[in-house]
């Protein structure tokens, strides 16, 4: 192949290249930046590695900073609103999806609505819910309404995803005498996983990284989550930017974690469901 046809077969793969380095520069540009000095940050190396890889901001952001105490908050928070999400969703989508009864028509149409409900719009009586509740300052302040927020968008997600399963395969499945929720357990289940997947990789995040409600609901100390203890770094050492720096890629490591874990799940989901109905 010649150089000129080389050329040729490499400008369909440059915008793609392009938008690849747009995408990945700035976690490049994060790691970097946890790695260097207030003056590398600012003026000397603002873009570029560092000359120097100063570990010691890590180690100075766990001692110093109630990392651990957060990074668990926030652990704890996500993987039960995660879980949570998950059970109650598969269930009423199945329900809703492959069930026939009255208002169930209705039932998801509400349902649906709260994808549309603005959180400012209710934070005031949430917060007075809480307070009712007694669970200010505890973990179910921030789970309960993380399941409540994301139910209607993973439902919306497993009701496309179970309305594209043939119904002979439960068909078959009663005929060999299994009942709902054998059917549901064995043979629905397995195929939604890809789904599931997918559906806990978008709440696991959302609730990681959420802030408004945690800011509002949660006061104590012992209970705050890492978004809110990367506000507090900030106002407690600011100008320590490495150890920020720091603070910021130890709080996006799991996230980076969960994709390289679930990926192939997740592609697999955007496929699945034709290669199902075929």
């Amino acid at each position: 192949m010649t150089r000129a046809k080389r050329m040729l077969s490499f400008l369909p793969q440059l915008p793609l290249w392009i938008y690849f380095i747009i995408s990945v520069y700035p976690l490049f540009w994060m790691i970097s930046y946890s790695l260097k000095n207030n003056d590398e940050i600012f003026v000397t190396h603002p873009l570029g590695l560092p000359p120097h890889f100063r570990f010691a901001n890590y180690i100075h952001a766990w001692t110093q900073f109630n990392i651990p105490k957060y990074f668990l908050n926030s652990l704890v928070v996500s993987t039960v609103t995660t879980i949570g999400i998950l059970l109650l969703a598969v269930m009423f989508s199945y329900a809703i999806a492959r069930m026939e009864w009255r208002l169930r028509k209705v039932v998801r149409i509400y349902m649906m609505l709260g994808m549309f409900m603005p959180l400012q719009v209710i934070m005031i009586p949430l917060a007075i819910l809480v307070k009712n509740f007694h669970l200010t300052n505890t973990y179910g302040a921030l789970i309960f309404p993380y399941i409540a927020f994301g139910l209607p968008f993973s439902s919306l997600i497993f009701y496309g995803f179970l309305r594209g399963i043939p119904v002979e395969l439960e068909e078959s499945a009663c005929m060999d005498g299994a009942n709902v929720y054998r059917t549901f357990l064995q043979i629905i289940v397995p195929i939604i996983t890809p789904a599931i997947a997918t559906v806990a990789i978008f709440e696991f995040l959302g609730a990681w990284n959420e802030f408004t409600m945690a800011y509002i609901l949660i006061s104590d100390e012992a209970k705050k989550t890492l978004p809110l203890g990367l506000m507090f770094f900030q106002g407690q050492y600011s100008t320590d930017w490495g150890g920020m720096g720091a603070v910021m890629t130890i709080a996006s490591l799991p996230m980076v974690i969960i994709y390289l874990f679930f990926s192939e799940q997740v592609e697999r989901a955007m496929t699945v469901g034709s290669a199902v109905k075929g």
